[in-house]
């Protein structure tokens, strides 16, 4: 029997940073799209910001990744981070295709989705995990 250990505080900070960064960034690109609604420049901001919640969201799965594989902690993260990246791959791929009946309801979802893993990373209890032997 192993004994169990907790996420090192390195990964915590990690998860923490990226997706309170993630949560606002999908912040900024719901207001972005309300000015792209209203004022001539507001197309490029939104598609600034969506790109850019892309990239932070995939910078969340490598980070979740490390925190479960190499860090011991919980895979569920990870998971969690997965299928947000997932969401805003079509997320963007709705946008590009002009469909906003999808769009915007699935901007919703995610911005959602992203408040929940915020609220888990900051008021989670360290969890632990089994150290494997060998």
């Amino acid at each position: 029997m192993s004994a169990p250990r907790t996420l090192a505080p390195a990964y915590r900070t990690a998860l923490r940073s990226v997706i309170t960064l993630q949560t606002a960034v999908t912040f900024a690109a719901a207001i972005a799209a309300g000015l792209l609604l209203s004022i001539p420049g507001g197309k490029a901001m939104h598609s600034a910001t969506s790109y850019t919640l892309f990239v932070v969201a995939v910078v969340h799965v490598v980070i979740a990744v490390l925190a479960w594989r190499p860090g011991g902690g919980p895979g569920g993260p990870a998971v969690s981070a997965l299928l947000f990246l997932i969401g805003v791959s079509g997320q963007v791929a709705l946008g590009l295709a002009h469909l906003k009946a999808f769009h915007v309801p699935m901007g919703v979802l995610l911005f959602g989705f992203t408040v929940l893993q915020c609220a888990w990373v900051w008021t989670a209890r360290p969890v632990a995990a089994p150290v494997r032997a060998g």
